[in-house]
Formats: C-alpha cells, sequence, structure tokens
C-alpha cells in the first residue's frame, strides 16, 4: 500500500497498523487559520482525500482484526498498535460521502445481497403458495392431462398436420416451372397467392368443423402459420433472387437464381423462417448436450403443466367476467393470476425459443443460433418486439417493413401493417380452436402500436427504467392474464349458449 504525503511523494507501507504509526507519528503543527496541521493545510484538496481515505480504510482494517491481533505496545508483524487506533482526536469524518442508497450512488455498487433477498423471499412467497393451494384444493393434477382416450377425436388435426407438406411441394414445383421458363412471372406469383391461401384456409375449415381439444388446435394452427411464413419467405426470396439475376446492375454480382429440393427440405424443417439456398453449419451433432437439453425440455413442460391444472386452472373457474360486475374483484383476479401467468410464459418461451430451437439446429447442424435477444432489458415496447422472437423480427422487416419503406411507404404505416400481419396471425392461433371470433388476440397486438410511441418517448423523458417497467406492466401483470379472463369466460358463456 502507498500513501501520499503532504509534498506529493508516496510513502510505501506494509501494513495496516504501519500505515497509522507512520501518519500519527507527524509532528502537528497549528493552522492558525482554518483548525488544520500544516501538512494538510498546505496539501491539494485531493491528495488530503486520498489520505484520508487511505487512514480510513488502514482503521477499517485493524478496526476488523480480532481482538487476538490487538496488542498494546510495538508496531510489527502486521499486528495493530492500539495506541493510535481510533484516538479521539483523530477526526472521524474526514470527506463528503453520498449514502449508498442516495440517488448519485446506488448505481455506483453492487446489489448482489438484495438479490440474493429478493431470490430468498420469493422462494419463501411461492412455498407458501404452494402449501397454501394443496390445502385448498388438494392434488388437481389428472393422469390424462396430457393424452387421454378422448384425444384419439383429433386425428383429422393430425392428419391435417402430415397433409401440410403438400404446399412446400407445391411451391417448388411453382419454382420449377419459372426456372425452365414455362410459366411467366405474374402467372407465378398468382399461383404462390393461392397456394399461400389454401396452406391458411384449409387447416382452419379443418379445425372448425372438427370437435377437437383447445391444445391440438393451437398446435395445427401454430404449425400452419409457420409453415406459411416460410412458404412466402420461399417465394419472395426466389423472387428477389430472379430480379438480381436478370439485372444490369446487379448488387451481388455472385447471385444465380437456382431450385433445388433438398434447400427447401432442409429450410422447411431449420428453426428459421427467412429462406436462403444456403446456411452456416456447425461442424458436428452433440448428442449429449442433445440428450441433456432434451430431458430439460420435458421437466419444464411437465412444470408449466402442474402451473396450468394446479393453479390457473382454479383461478380461472372462480373469477367472474373482467368487464362485467365489480372492478376490484376485476383487478384482483388479474393481479392473482398474474403470477402463475408469468411463470407460464416465461416456461413457454425457454422450453421453445432456447430448447426446442436448439435442439432442432444441433440436429440440423444449423449454424445461426440467435433465436432471442436479451429482450428481458427491453427499454421499450419497441424493443422487445426486435428481441424476445427472433425470427419472426427478421422475417417481418426483411418481407414487409422494408418492402413497404422500398415502396415509399411511411415509417409509420410501415410498422402499423407489420403489427397488423402479427395481429392476424394472434388471433387464427387463439380465436380458431376456441371457435370464439372476439378480438381480443387482435387488438392486444394492434395496442403495441401507441405503446411503441409512448414508450419510446418516456424513455428519452426520463431513462430506460420507466420504458422497461411499463414493458413489464403491460405484457405480464395486466395485458396476458386479462385475455386469459376473456377467452375464458367468452368460451363459457358461448358454450352455456349452445347447451
Amino acid at each position: 500500500m502507498e500513501i501520499l504525503d503532504s509534498g506529493g511523494a508516496t510513502i510505501p507501507t506494509e501494513n495496516g497498523g504501519a500505515d497509522l504509526d507512520m501518519l500519527r507519528h507527524r509532528k502537528p503543527r497549528s493552522d492558525s487559520s482554518n483548525g488544520l496541521t500544516s501538512d494538510d493545510a498546505g496539501a491539494p484538496s485531493d491528495v488530503r482525500d486520498r489520505v484520508d481515505s487511505a487512514v480510513d480504510d488502514a482503521q477499517g482494517r485493524a478496526n476488523l482484526a480480532g481482538d487476538n491481533e490487538i496488542r498494546e505496545s510495538g508496531g510489527g508483524g502486521g499486528n495493530v498498535d492500539v495506541r493510535y487506533t481510533y484516538r479521539p482526536s483523530v477526526p472521524a469524518h474526514r470527506r463528503v460521502r453520498e449514502s449508498p442508497l442516495s440517488s448519485d450512488a446506488i448505481f455506483k455498487q453492487s446489489h448482489a445481497g438484495l438479490f440474493n433477498l429478493c431470490v430468498v423471499v420469493l422462494v419463501a412467497v411461492n412455498s407458501r403458495l404452494i402449501i397454501e393451494n394443496l390445502m385448498k384444493y388438494g392434488w388437481l393434477i389428472r393422469t390424462d392431462f396430457w393424452f387421454s382416450s378422448t384425444s384419439l377425436r383429433d386425428w383429422p388435426l393430425f392428419m391435417c398436420c402430415l397433409s401440410l407438406s403438400v404446399f412446400p411441394l407445391a411451391a417448388f414445383t411453382v419454382e420449377k416451372l419459372v426456372l425452365q421458363k414455362c410459366i411467366s412471372e405474374s402467372v407465378a406469383i398468382f399461383l404462390h397467392v393461392i397456394i399461400t391461401m389454401t396452406e391458411v384456409l384449409y387447416p382452419v375449415y379443418v379445425t372448425l368443423r372438427c370437435d377437437s381439444a383447445f391444445l391440438s388446435g393451437v398446435t395445427l394452427m401454430l404449425l400452419t402459420c409457420i409453415v406459411w411464413l416460410k412458404l412466402v419467405s420461399y417465394a419472395h426470396t426466389n423472387y428477389d433472387i430472379r430480379t438480381l439475376a436478370n439485372s444490369t446492375d446487379k448488387a451481388n454480382p455472385e447471385v444465380s437464381y437456382y431450385v433445388s429440393l433438398k434447400s427447401l427440405a432442409y429450410f422447411m424443417l431449420a428453426p428459421t423462417l427467412c429462406y436462403q439456398p444456403s446456411y452456416p453449419r456447425s461442424p458436428c451433432i452433440r448428442k449429449g448436450w442433445v440428450a441433456r437439453q432434451f430431458a430439460k425440455l420435458v421437466i419444464f413442460t411437465g412444470f408449466m403443466g402442474f402451473i396450468i391444472e394446479q393453479y390457473i386452472n382454479p383461478i380461472v373457474r372462480n373469477s367472474k367476467h373482467p368487464l362485467k360486475g365489480d372492478l376490484l374483484y376485476g383487478i384482483e383476479r388479474v393481479l392473482k393470476l398474474s403470477v402463475p401467468n408469468l411463470y407460464v410464459w416465461l416456461c413457454m418461451f425457454y422450453c421453445f425459443f432456447h430448447l426446442w430451437l436448439n435442439i432442432l439446429a444441433e440436429l440440423l447442424c444449423f449454424g445461426d443460433r440467435e433465436f432471442y435477444k436479451d429482450w428481458w432489458n427491453a427499454k421499450s415496447v419497441g424493443d422487445y418486439w426486435r428481441m424476445w422472437n427472433m425470427p419472426v423480427h427478421k422475417w417481418m422487416v426483411r418481407h414487409v417493413y422494408f418492402p413497404c419503406l422500398r415502396r415509399n411507404i411511411p415509417k409509420v404505416p410501415a410498422i402499423i401493417i407489420a403489427f397488423l400481419v402479427s395481429a392476424v396471425f394472434h388471433e387464427l392461433c387463439i380465436a380458431v380452436p376456441c371457435r370464439l371470433f372476439k378480438l381480443w388476440a387482435f387488438l392486444g397486438i394492434m395496442f403495441q402500436v401507441p405503446l411503441v410511441f409512448i414508450t419510446n418517448y418516456l424513455q428519452e423523458r426520463f431513462g430506460s427504467m420507466v420504458g422497461n417497467m411499463i414493458f413489464w406492466f403491460t405484457f405480464c401483470i395486466f395485458g396476458q392474464p386479462m385475455c386469459v379472463l376473456l377467452y375464458y369466460h367468452d368460451l363459457m358463456n358461448r358454450k352455456g349458449t349452445m347447451s
């Protein structure tokens, strides 16, 4: 350790006791003007601050040294000389310092202890909720939660899932005909429109006609939307490649148009929605890693089922329509549902975007595995939508947003169009399996448009903390629990009217 003397030179010291001994034995010369010693008065303020800080540190180490290392005299070997430690004549307050929780100092220190406290409180509170739930409702998990004899009624939906592979083959046939110049460009565009429209309407018809379970309907509609997005990307990308290949001023002279069934098949299985003839590849498949990720997938999927059956279902069944009746009661139900709903949503994100997509990427040696970014640090709603679902975000930017800008559509209408496409598919994935078209999911997504501009303004005005808190509140505390209650009660009302 080194301490500056009054003249600016450094005094090497070996330990805390020697530091104090060196500083205390200096001959005090009173300064009549301000009561400081002449050494202190003659030194610059920053030098005095560093000396004071060094003395404070040495005193702190001496104070924490323990009784077994404090001796009455002597000064060697790292022992503290008690004659010069914390003398009443030594000033206890030497410099201007802020409290640790003041606004100027709160972000300059570690909060690991407070984080540990939050974890302990979270575990304690949730343990109490688990015990309370088991005492009140008992064990609600049914053995036929995932599969039962009634699930066999959903075989038309399963057959519909298998038949979706026909549409990529149809799109490949169209591209092959264009390559061989058997059909014109306009005919190819028309055929692609017919293929993509049929690919969506056919599963919707099957789902509405069959009395299937909600989970089976959601699975089919999600797969339908994924195939539709891939077909649009396949057709749009090939059209752009043909345009560049036939252009005289090529942006990339190496662009050449060709059609490969192998590249299409890989694209339809790969964890991406954006088509390109080749992708970055990983060197090998880590079988042990895949097994571990699959085990995690099974565990977290079971945990999701436990929360849904044990917590969410009782809360929803014992609730009333949130837009009807007592306002305070509706707020209480939404807040009570928000915590288990948040756990399910986070588990869903982890299972699908991290575990499942990485397993699929590993099996296919797909190299680009940026399926999400740190959306939990989103400073605004716009940041969240750009980071939480990277495959869809890249598809929107590539096939909706920038094509709108290239057609001289202003930025704000282009953003609204992108959210409109997203809102339509959110409504399809929820309303069709429920057989209920109330547009709650559609309105919830379109409500994000004003929130994007509001949170951007708040971020610029008050900083990133406000935008991040608004994002968490609108999505997890208010938005999703409200949608769950609205769809459940509208669905129950529809079934009651039909019976």
